[in-house]
């Protein structure tokens, strides 16, 4: 099989978990080409890569102006910067590796299907769910008819409090005019695993959710606006921002991302806290975002699913399935045994998990799992059944921005209906 030839358009922290991923295989992908804005960063993967100097820009614009250089894009920017460079790259006929979500349009994301369609290129979204081995055992389970014909599914998406504070309260991701909404920019992957169990279609969403309790009225009184000027409940509040970015120096995730920087120092650290929404007060933030939301969806043969994000938890996912020759109850954690209850011989059988890779780094195994699984497709070689088409991907999508509509308006959602009223989406894949 061939070497394939990468660029890399956006290197914050998924652009570079993906692209370390590669450099460890060696032969079989060659990141040739960056474009980042921040130089440290760019500057990271320059090194990593032993990429030239005059293959790492600053703008993707600027990258794309040298034409088709590789065989591979991975679009990696922020939500709302995905949908331009991914229909360039597109039209430039790469193969697309595209984080997700697609884009927080439900127009945009319709448009990146009906280009990719219309080019012949490959855009693979990133539920890397899919790839990871407690899912990939699941749906194996499921699909030999080991629970017979699925009734319900509950699937619960513990986002965990400090990773909520982090992401979708102070971070990139809490206020959706910026990003997207908090069930598309979270849990779009959660949908697209509960379809991809089932093999069958959403016919209607209903949801419920709300920002509750990371507002101004709950900040403790007398608190500052940024917690390095001192708060009387800094000592026992979990959110202190000084405690989770300047005092742990093992947390690099959240040392890079509030600094934007590939290796920051403790004073780069503290200047963040001092002057940007990382610093504040986690009661004291522009985040509009939900912090607990529910989706009730029903699939084809009325299969019943419920799906629940929450922000009040340690973190991790569960999900129980309910067929009509046994029930699947699994956690996601270290240690946890995925168990299958037989209802015909009374017994149960546990099927172990390890996960390869930190939930926090690597979705339990799955990033690592799609660049793998990637590099396999992309040569004609893969047999399995985790890589989805962007058809389905933007489906999917779909029924998550429908769930929204649902929670904004208080009313039950016709998926097809929905779908209707943006423009027909391609019935391909």
């Amino acid at each position: 099989m061939k070497e394939l030839k990468v660029v890399l358009i956006g290197a914050g922290n998924r652009g570079e978990r993906y692209t370390s991923i590669m450099a460890g295989m060696k032969g079989k992908y060659k990141v040739v080409a960056v474009a980042e804005p921040i130089e440290s960063r760019r500057n990271q993967i320059r090194q990593m890569h032993n990429i030239p100097d005059d293959r790492c820009f600053a703008s993707w614009k600027l990258m794309m102006e040298l034409g088709k250089i590789a065989d591979l894009a991975i679009v990696a920017t922020m939500d709302r910067e995905h949908y331009e460079p991914a229909m360039k790259a597109i039209s430039l006929n790469y193969h697309v590796l595209l984080e997700k979500p697609a884009s927080p349009e439900p127009e945009e994301c319709k448009m990146l299907m009906e280009y990719a369609h219309e080019m012949g290129v490959q855009v693979v979204v990133c539920h890397v769910l899919r790839y990871a081995p407690f899912f990939a055992t699941i749906k194996s389970i499921v699909d030999t008819g080991a629970l017979g014909d699925i009734i319900s599914i509950n699937h619960e998406e513990c986002v965990g409090n400090i990773h909520q504070s982090h992401s979708y309260v102070r971070g990139n991701w809490g206020n959706e005019g910026r990003s997207a909404n908090m069930l598309l920019a979270k849990s779009c992957h959660d949908i697209d695993i509960l379809q991809w169990l089932l093999g069958k279609q959403c016919k209607k969403v209903q949801s419920f959710g709300a920002l509750t309790h990371f507002k101004r009225e709950n900040a403790p009184e007398g608190s500052p606006e940024y917690c390095i000027e001192g708060c009387p409940k800094g000592d026992i509040c979990p959110y202190n921002a000084v405690k989770l970015y300047l005092d742990d120096k093992k947390n690099r995730w959240f040392r890079t991302t509030c600094t934007k920087q590939a290796d920051p120092t403790d004073e780069m650290v503290e200047h963040a806290l001092r002057t940007t929404q990382y610093g504040k007060c986690v009661y004291k933030c522009d985040n509009d975002v939900v912090d607990h939301q529910v989706v009730n969806m029903l699939f084809e043969d009325d299969v019943t699913v419920s799906f629940t994000m929450n922000a009040f938890n340690k973190g991790g996912r569960n999900i129980h399935i309910m067929g009509t020759k046994g029930e699947l109850r699994g956690a996601m954690k270290e240690g946890s045994a995925i168990t299958v209850y037989d209802f015909e011989t009374k017994s149960t059988a546990e099927y172990p998990v390890s996960l390869s890779d930190s939930i926090n780094k690597g979705h339990g195994g799955g990033d690592n799992g799609i660049v793998e699984t990637l590099y396999e497709f992309l040569n004609g070689q893969y047999q399995g059944c985790a890589i989805s088409d962007i058809g389905v991907s933007v489906k999917n999508h779909l029924v998550t921005f429908a769930a929204e509509e649902s929670r904004k308006t208080g009313k039950v959602i016709d998926v097809e209906e929905y779908i209707k009223n943006i423009g027909h989406i391609s019935q391909r894949g």
